[in-house]
């Protein structure tokens, strides 16, 4: 018998009563994804950069591997990305029109900032595992995410069948064992969406019970529930 669904009250948000919890609560509760095509200039000057990456040093990083980096893709050098797009497309789909490989050329030249999210899956401890090393990366993005919007930037992840294209491993010098884990672009919205309204903790966790019953696990209740 798996987890069961149990139907639980949605709580209130409780607001916090310390200044600093409450500005980041703000903060991470005003986060959301801008389309890159709705990010324009101006981008972050070279101070906000800074500090946008030295968010991402604060990333719990089991071991000290360092087991992540990004590559800045400055604008003088997206047509190259956009070549490989290009490539990316009409290797995917050879009867791919102009018009299609022109769209997918132009994702290259959306965004003010444009990085790549490159993980290293044998830098340091082998033991550590990948899923670890993936982990830390996705808690350094969040952590931009997050001072960018601090910044009153818009950010996006994107992703998609182009970083899996050798071509692209071959533009940013991948070495073995790196993977391209996903694009970061961040700029000035130029528009927003209504935000979407989030889930509550009781959507998203349960509790083990302390004693094993009949059943493997039994209808495990949310703490809200109890």
């Amino acid at each position: 018998m798996g987890l069961v669904a149990v139907p639980v009250r949605r709580p209130e948000i409780v607001e916090p009563e310390n200044e600093l919890a409450a500005m980041v609560a703000a903060t991470m509760q005003s986060r959301q994804t801008i389309l890159p095509k709705r990010l324009i200039a101006p981008g972050p000057a070279p101070e906000q950069l800074a500090m946008i990456l030295n968010a991402a040093a604060t990333a719990p990083d089991h071991g000290q591997l360092l087991p992540w980096r990004f590559v800045l893709v400055p604008q003088d050098a997206r047509f190259r990305l956009a070549d490989v797009f290009g490539a990316a497309l009409i290797a995917r789909d050879a009867l791919a029109t102009p018009v299609q490989i022109g769209q997918a050329r132009e994702k290259a030249y959306r965004s003010p900032l444009l990085l790549l999210v490159v993980v290293d899956g044998r830098r340091g401890d082998a033991a550590i595992d990948l899923s670890e090393r993936i982990v830390s990366a996705g808690c350094a993005v969040q952590n931009m995410l997050l001072m960018a919007t601090a910044l009153g930037f818009g950010s996006a992840l994107t992703s998609g069948q182009a970083l899996k294209f050798d071509g692209l491993r071959k533009l940013f010098c991948l070495a073995e064992g790196e993977q391209p884990l996903c694009f970061v672009s961040v700029g000035t919205a130029q528009s927003r969406k209504l935000a979407r309204p989030r889930p509550a903790p009781p959507e998203f966790m349960t509790r083990l019970p302390a004693v094993q019953t009949v059943a493997p696990v039994e209808a495990l209740h949310s703490f809200y529930s109890l």
